[in-house]
């Protein structure tokens, strides 16, 4: 293998690995108001996308981008409202299983006003066959989208939860709850803001990679299994290390597929979970570590 299939490799990896880390967040984002994994999160990726592509028809994609995410992210508030809040002193695992159901529940939505076909938005710049040449190796200029967007949501998120009030407020929610609700802060709406930030993140990031993957209805189930895989691997409610989890597990993909068939990609993700469940369940960086990267 030459130098420039290598640095393809890695572009690959990097960009699919900054998808995985920004679902991972989005878990990590909801985990940490709530204490429940939110199963649905891949479906707000695709709801997004598909809305962008909708809205594409009728005007600009700035402005369809824009709608898509800000509709994403009232849907992402009325779930919490709907299915989450109106379920009263469940245990973890019910609110797990709604999400679940939840999942389920706007994968057939998107079935039956989007039908079976593959969609995508159009190419943010150039065309699909515009590359930019990087030590030899061809890059799509959509990738160079897809990890810039990626740069700007987590460096974004960093100082929202470290200076504003509202970040500062889910981060005490997320320390302890009680505590929170004593200080004056309205848990209820922290709660619900975390789903509709999760939601509004995962809009963004189905429209940058819609051009480069393509979208179709039931893509959102992978893309969550990914995340949660990036999630445990990093550490739950550590989004800094899901980060370098998420880029991880892409490089690995991407890797195992220049050497495997491409049947094998799945598996990796899958292994790779079992593994840290059974021997590393606080993730590659335990709670010491987590004490001392934690950012969120």
């Amino acid at each position: 293998m030459n130098l420039p299939q290598v640095v393809q490799y890695c572009f690959a990896g990097v960009t699919v690995g900054s998808i995985y880390a920004i679902v991972a967040i989005g878990f990590n984002i909801i985990y940490n108001t709530t204490g429940i994994i939110n199963f649905a999160q891949g479906e707000f990726l695709i709801v997004g996308a598909m809305l962008a592509i909708s809205f594409n028809h009728f005007v600009p994609l700035p402005v369809a981008i824009f709608l898509a995410v800000v509709i994403t992210t009232i849907i992402g508030g009325l779930v919490e409202i709907v299915f989450i809040r109106q379920v009263r002193n469940a245990s973890v695992l019910r609110l797990v299983v709604i999400t679940i159901g939840i999942s389920i529940l706007m994968r057939e939505a998107m079935l039956h006003i989007w039908d079976e076909k593959v969609r995508s938005l159009p190419y943010f710049t150039g065309t699909g066959v515009s590359t930019v040449t990087i030590l030899g190796a061809h890059i799509s200029p959509q990738v160079l989208w897809v990890l810039g967007v990626s740069a700007v949501i987590v460096m974004g998120l960093t100082p929202f939860f470290r200076f504003t009030l509202t970040g500062r407020a889910m981060r005490a929610c997320a320390d302890d709850r009680m505590a929170a609700r004593l200080c004056g802060i309205n848990d209820r709406w922290m709660v619900t803001l975390s789903f509709m930030l999760s939601a509004g993140i995962g809009a963004l990031a189905g429209c940058v990679i819609s051009p480069v993957t393509q979208t179709q209805y039931d893509m959102g189930a992978s893309l969550a299994i990914k995340g949660f895989t990036v999630a445990i691997l990093g550490g739950l409610g550590n989004s800094m290390a899901a980060v370098a989890a998420g880029l991880m597990l892409g490089l690995v993909e991407a890797f195992v597929m220049s050497q495997f068939d491409v049947a094998y990609k799945e598996a990796v993700s899958i292994v790779i979970l079992l593994l840290i469940l059974v021997f590393r369940p606080s993730g590659l960086f335990g709670k010491r570590e987590i004490a001392a990267m934690r950012a969120l």
